[in-house]
């Protein structure tokens, strides 16, 4: 008897979940790096204070255009130059990613909150309901998402938080599509079934249930979410609909620096790439998460 114990294969140990999804993400090198510059401009934001040499709003008569450190004229008091009326840019772009990344976290919950409820009702309760809130999903994603916008803050006013409100409305329909997807798929599995004949009510089975089996698409879609929050938003800052002056906002900044693009490069460019860098990180991140939750692209 127990040479035939000793004969049968031993089966490994199945991976735990975490260090299973650590696997597949960091298998995509694309991925890591996202999330190293995720990391990085978190960290920038939370300590903006202590990192940023001058205060954003800090003017300098003297220093008008002043170029960046490494240009003739330049000098590494203001190490990427000075705007139109001597503020420092590197400074300004510091407090812009707390800013920005304020506008794009604030933006994903509100609009991950109404879009999960709006979207695990009409996947649940499915009828009149159902078809009433997909057709306005719908009709908010045959409009352009920045003409939207444009119009939503046009109504309500310029500012900053108005349109933060604007660009979560015009990323709603997304989630609630995601969510009504995976909910009516979910709702037709055994599990809660068998949840329903035990005496589950609506409310235990959506929430207990189903929900917490819908949240892999969600965090995907909050990922990537976030970096278009963010380029709606400096978008409208761009306009003069968004944040407005004197505030460190990149888009703003653009804006600010439009009428200089010929003769102060910097102005632009370095606000421009802070945009591109941090939308950037987020996708690559986003994509690493898809690959890591999706069953079916794992190999």
């Amino acid at each position: 008897m127990s040479t035939v114990l000793n004969t049968i294969a031993v089966e490994p140990a199945p991976a735990q979940p975490l260090r299973e999804f650590w696997g597949y993400f960091s298998a995509n090198r694309g991925a890591l790096a996202g999330l190293l510059i995720v990391i990085g401009v978190l960290l920038v934001a939370v300590f903006a204070p202590l990192l940023a040499p001058h205060a954003p709003d800090l003017t300098n008569n003297t220093a008008f255009l002043k170029p960046p450190f490494w240009q003739s004229g330049g000098s590494i008091t203001y190490p990427l130059g000075t705007d139109a009326i001597g503020r420092d840019i590197l400074s300004r772009l510091i407090h812009g990613a707390r800013l920005s990344l304020v506008i794009g976290l604030a933006v994903v919950v509100l609009s991950v909150i109404v879009g999960t409820i709006l979207g695990l009702t009409a996947g649940y309760f499915r009828g009149i309901y159902e078809i009433g809130v997909m057709r306005l999903m719908d009709i908010i994603l045959t409009l352009p998402s920045l003409l939207l916008a444009i119009v939503i803050v046009a109504i309500l006013g310029p500012g900053l938080m108005n349109a933060m409100l604007a660009v979560a409305i015009v990323v709603l329909p997304h989630y609630v599509r995601i969510t009504r997807a995976a909910v009516i798929a979910e709702t037709s599995k055994d599990y809660v079934t068998a949840a329903r004949m035990n005496g589950a009510g609506h409310l235990r089975l959506m929430f207990n249930e189903v929900l917490p089996n819908c949240t892999a698409p969600l965090i995907v879609q909050a990922s990537l979410g976030i970096s278009t929050a963010i380029l709606d938003a400096a978008a409208l800052g761009f306009l003069g609909l968004g944040a407005q002056p004197p505030s460190p906002e990149w888009g703003t900044m653009l804006a600010d620096a439009r009428e200089f693009v010929l003769r102060a490069w910097w102005v632009v460019t370095f606000p421009g790439l802070a945009i591109l860098i941090t939308v950037l990180a987020f996708n690559l991140l986003g994509d690493g998460l898809r690959d890591a939750f999706d069953p079916k692209l794992k190999r």
